[in-house]
């Protein structure tokens, strides 16, 4: 868990604000219903609520953010009355908590909304077992989950509503190409992998413990989330471990001192929520410190705290973890080479798209917008890392791929450096182009297409920085970028941008030739599409 994850850029204090909303909605929860006379176990509840509602809403725009809130409870209360029913017939309710995992991860073929539906379903479940909650759930209960709800709506898209007022991400397109069907879709595949992974940790964690056994459930289901391989799984796992393990040395030195008195562990939980939310985008680690810091507390809040229990749930979540990695390895794996090699090939083609929009704007052609695939090339990056991530970890032993890893990352990073820049030039409405950049578009273009579609010679199987892009040969002009006379063309003068725009394409050219050597693959492999 480095410290410099703490200090991680924050662009515009996105992660401060949210943090602080959070803690604002997860307060404002608690007091509504500590105000209303709600027993401790409801209180919970509805803190509960009202974090995941903040936590896991996550659609591009405010107004579907708020459909997607008004439909946590159509799908969480009939989880929790169905949990709660179940409670004392331990065969159906097991069975039961398999097919809300197994649906929960299902629903994320649907985007933002089914994860955010699919995620609050399970947790409702998880409650029921955390809180004990039989033979169904207390008035008190349901209407503190309720007012959770109303309490994060109201901070959330209220005066602090700050999505408003900013644009939309654009959301990650998927790669190019049909799409795969049955077992081969993702969100199939992983729904599979996550309920035998959910069915082999509630077997397990039930040998070692009949009460607190859903802490390996729990485990298994979120390390699951936001993964798409078996190295990215491996490596959540890892860490999820790290952070209990720290999380609960932090617990016994916290929690137990605190002993449950009210003033101080809401003091301590604030602290938490703010940690969890602040350091969620930035560290894996991190964050589940801060949870298992928090659950601390609230054993202690509901009087069965002890050292013993602290023990329990780090074994718990090693088992959850455990049973997680293995599914991922032997249950329809989706590897790291084929993942990343697909991220890579959905990158390159936005930077192919940034830059046909680049000729066009600077030839004069109208509707032309480049900076529009900036921000989606920002995000399939951020992509390529996540799957990159079990490669370049520390821990790794495969210390070749490691490096070509590594040197993927630097190349990637380049051609980002290079198309910002490019278009900050093209965005200047008096910016033009001799044909000097005909040629120099020209060739970027040939060096990605000869990167999506290898031929002999040339992909993984090449040597590194070979081929027409490193010697910036050039290739037939393209007739939507040629220069008209008078505006840098032959005979004319040249841009006032010309240079800088050179600039950054000879930069993109080289970035690009580099990846055609064989950066993640053994000689002669081709990337999987």
């Amino acid at each position: 868990m480095p410290a410099v994850r703490l200090v991680a850029p924050d662009p515009g204090l996105l992660r401060l604000r949210t943090a602080l909303r959070a803690v604002l909605g997860v307060g404002l929860a608690v007091g509504v219903c500590t105000a209303a006379g709600a027993p401790v176990d409801a209180v919970v509840a509805g803190g509960l609520a009202a974090l995941l509602a903040l936590f896991t809403v996550a659609d591009a725009r405010v107004r579907d953010q708020a459909v997607t809130t008004a439909l946590l409870p159509v799908a969480g209360f009939p989880v929790l009355a169905l949990a709660a029913a179940l409670h004392d017939l331990p065969a159906a309710r097991d069975a039961a908590f398999v097919a809300v995992v197994l649906g929960g991860v299902y629903a994320r073929r649907w985007g933002p909304r089914g994860h955010a539906l699919g995620v609050f379903a399970f947790m409702m479940y998880f409650l029921a077992q955390f809180l004990e909650v039989s033979p169904r759930p207390s008035a008190e209960l349901c209407a503190a989950v309720s007012a959770g709800l109303l309490c994060a709506a109201a901070v959330r898209f209220g005066p602090l509503c700050f999505e408003r007022r900013a644009p939309a991400l654009a959301a990650v397109l998927p790669a190019a190409g049909p799409q795969p069907r049955g077992a081969a879709r993702p969100t199939t595949r992983q729904a599979v992998q996550a309920a035998v992974a959910a069915a082999a940790a509630l077997a397990i964690g039930q040998a070692v413990s009949h009460e607190r056994w859903y802490w390996a459930v729990g485990t298994a289901w979120w390390v699951f989330v936001n993964t798409s391989s078996a190295g990215e799984t491996l490596v959540r796992g890892f860490r999820r471990i790290v952070g209990t393990v720290c999380g609960i040395v932090a617990g016994l030195a916290v929690a137990l001192p605190v002993g449950g008195a009210p003033g101080p562990t809401a003091a301590v939980v604030a602290l938490c929520v703010f940690g969890i939310f602040y350091t969620a985008p930035v560290s894996y680690s991190w964050m589940i410190f801060c949870v298992t810091v928090m659950v601390g507390l609230l054993y202690g809040l509901l009087g069965v705290l002890h050292p013993g229990l602290l023990v329990l749930r780090l074994q718990e979540t090693a088992i959850g973890a455990a049973a997680a990695v293995t599914a991922a390895l032997t249950v329809l794996p989706n590897t790291t080479h084929a993942l990343t090699h697909a991220r890579i090939e959905q990158a390159l083609r936005a930077v192919r798209a940034f830059t046909a929009d680049a000729s066009r704007r600077l030839s004069g052609t109208g509707g032309a917008d480049p900076a529009r695939h900036v921000e989606e090339l920002e995000l399939l990056l951020g992509q390529v890392r996540l799957a990159l991530a079990p490669l370049v970890h520390p821990l790794s032993p495969l210390r070749a791929r490691k490096a070509r890893a590594r040197r993927v990352l630097e190349l990637l990073d380049a051609c980002a450096v290079q198309v910002r820049g490019l278009a900050e030039v093209v965005a200047d409405p008096v910016a033009s182009h001799d044909e000097r950049l005909t040629a120099a578009f020209s060739r970027v273009e040939h060096a990605v297409r000869r990167l999506l579609e290898p031929g002999p010679g040339a992909g993984p199987g090449a040597v590194p920085g070979s081929g027409p892009a490193r010697g910036r040969t050039a290739v037939p002009v393209p007739v939507s970028v040629a220069a008209p006379e008078g505006r840098g063309g032959r005979g004319g003068k040249r841009a006032p941008h010309a240079e800088q725009v050179l600039a950054h394409l000879h930069g993109l050219e080289d970035a690009l030739a580099g990846l055609e050597g064989p950066v993640l693959s053994a000689p002669g492999a081709r990337p999987a599409a």
